[in-house]
């Protein structure tokens, strides 16, 4: 197969691709893969460093005001469809599979108008505008949560759920919690604010934390890596306490996350489906700043199916989330129950189906 990817801006959007192409390259050593970005978007480091063919565009986002900088965005994206018409004819993909961000939209625009077979896959439960522009032009529309099964025309619409998911599950972890200085046999919650922190959380983390350090079990705190330093200058008059442990950042999250017994976190489309793929029960806060509030309605999903509890941030404070954790982590049946329902939502195999139906469409 002859594959192309375009996805960029966010993790959210760029793991999920790197998922499909690696579970393709174990089935087939022999495809050709060629990933499209943007000049700006953290795929342009990502993608190279990982030894995949990569192309760069200059692209831009609608301004949700009027703007001089949207007849800008128009010409860029012109100009980006006719450089991907070019990208394609020379590559000659059997497939191309989009999965969001603004340059996925030239690209996959261009080959809809090539008639090459055409996929975009959609992470949330609320379709991002890309892929509502595209959706009418692609052959076939993956999706993650049934939320977004009704935002696109049907017929087009197949469950597949997140690709990230299968890199997950299987992972086999030999990770110890030594290595934080906690115990492997005491259960254990994790609080993280996605990959650079939040603040709300980290605030309402320093005021939790000479509370939890009188529990029986065990916490992960990770700050973000620009968060750190503020947080630990504002607990360096707290006495150390032995269940709990303060990190940065966490480099091998597929690896760590088996060994937890909950997680508190943010509620986006990557993150959930980890969890999900795992089976590891959630205290799910939504981020306020996404659009459409996509994140809420991702953490419902989990929320509605007893597998995660929910908090808002406008609602969240240390005695709210003390009292959510302790909810969690004290009652054992509760935890075993959630976990189950989590793994319930999961898809192990999401890249395996996303690949089955790239090729489907291909042949098709």
């Amino acid at each position: 197969m002859r594959l192309m990817v375009s996805g960029g801006g966010t993790g959210g959007h760029i793991y999920p691709a790197l998922a499909v192409i690696n579970e393709l390259k174990r089935q087939d050593p022999n495809a050709e893969v060629l990933y499209v970005g943007s000049h700006r978007g953290i795929e342009s480091t990502i993608v190279p460093d990982l030894g995949i063919p990569f192309r760069a565009m200059t692209i831009q986002g609608f301004k949700r005001s009027l703007s001089f900088e949207n007849f800008k965005t128009v010409y860029l994206f012109l100009k980006s469809v006719h450089q991907s018409k070019k990208l394609i004819r020379s590559f000659k993909p059997d497939v191309v599979l989009g999965t969001g961000g603004y340059v996925s939209g030239a690209v996959l625009y261009a080959a809809a108008k090539l008639h090459v077979p055409t996929v975009i896959h959609e992470q949330n439960s609320v379709v991002g505008m890309t892929n509502k522009f595209l959706s009418r032009y692609v052959d076939k529309i993956a999706i993650n949560f049934e939320d977004a099964r009704a935002q696109f025309p049907a017929g087009k619409v197949v469950m597949t759920g997140n690709p990230r998911a299968q890199e997950v599950a299987n992972v086999e972890s030999h990770f110890s919690l030594s290595a934080y200085d906690l115990k492997d046999n005491v259960p254990t919650i994790m609080v993280v604010g996605g990959s650079q922190g939040a603040l709300k959380l980290n605030q309402v983390m320093v005021e939790s934390l000479p509370k939890l350090a009188k529990k029986a079990y065990q916490v992960v705190f990770v700050t973000g890596p620009k968060r750190y330093d503020h947080v630990m200058s504002q607990l360096n008059k707290m006495t150390s306490a032995d269940n709990i442990s303060i990190q940065s950042y966490i480099s091998n999250m597929p690896e760590v996350l088996p060994k937890l017994a909950g997680v508190v976190g943010r509620s986006g489309a990557t993150t959930l489906a980890e969890l999900t793929a795992l089976g590891v029960p959630s205290i799910l806060i939504p981020s306020p700043y996404v659009t459409a509030d996509h994140q809420t309605k991702n953490a419902l999903s989990l929320v509605n199916a007893n597998a995660a509890l929910m908090i808002k941030e406008s609602e969240l404070t240390s005695e709210t989330l003390v009292s959510a954790m302790d909810e969690l982590m004290n009652d054992d049946q509760k935890r075993a129950a959630m976990a189950t329902a989590a793994k319930k939502l999961g898809k192990p195999q999401a890249a395996t189906e996303m690949l089955a139906l790239l090729q489907e469409v291909s042949r098709a």
